[in-house]
């Protein structure tokens, strides 16, 4: 089965996916009682569109703790590349619909002091997928924003996916360029991918 074909599987079981809030809480919740979790000090969350994993209710209770809280959203790079700027969000309400409607920064505050966050920083990524597999094999939505983060961010950087047990293929086709994560959180478990050399 190719990519396309995985991709296409993969958004059926999304779409079709039975109590999304409440499965997503649980899976959310998974995510923070994890021990590395508790470690980490600033932490990256997407904020979820159409029918992926819905992340806002945790996001905003994880404001109001101790942890930095980073948010993405889509720009380009100094050679024009498509990439993530990463967002120090403390309230909400610094937030408004983008691309794709998904909440972002408006494009005037960017350059913001205080509030730009480096790949560097980061010592965790919850990071969406279309699909993943039970070894940390991720597959995306093919635009590459979050291959490139990934490639930035600390060999310590815990990257954990996060999908409804429907979204879990048998195997995904990774490429010598793509990056395994080094857990995937559903509502069921948080399965130990086969992370990345230190």
């Amino acid at each position: 089965m190719d990519k396309q074909q995985q991709r296409r599987l993969a958004y059926a079981a999304r779409n079709a996916q039975a109590d999304k809030d409440a499965v997503s809480a649980e899976i959310c919740r998974r995510v923070v009682s994890e021990p590395w979790y508790q470690k980490a000090h600033t932490l990256l969350w997407y904020l979820h569109c159409r029918s992926e994993v819905r992340t806002l209710p945790v996001v905003l209770t994880q404001l109001s703790s101790d942890k930095r809280i980073a948010v993405p959203y889509c720009t380009v790079d100094d050679q024009g590349y498509k990439c993530l700027g990463l967002w120090h969000l403390r309230s909400i309400d610094e937030l408004q619909p983008g691309m794709w409607n998904i909440l972002e920064p408006p494009r005037e505050r960017w350059q913001e002091s205080g509030k730009r966050i480096g790949p560097a920083e980061l010592d965790a990524v919850i990071v969406p997928g279309v699909a993943f597999d039970r070894k940390g094999g991720r597959l995306g939505n093919g635009a590459g924003y979050y291959d490139r983060l990934l490639s930035q961010v600390r060999s310590d950087t815990v990257l954990a996916g996060v999908c409804y047990e429907s979204q879990l293929l048998e195997k995904i086709d990774m490429q010598s360029h793509d990056i395994y994560m080094d857990w995937v959180v559903t509502e069921r478990t948080a399965y130990p991918g086969m992370r990345r050399a230190l």
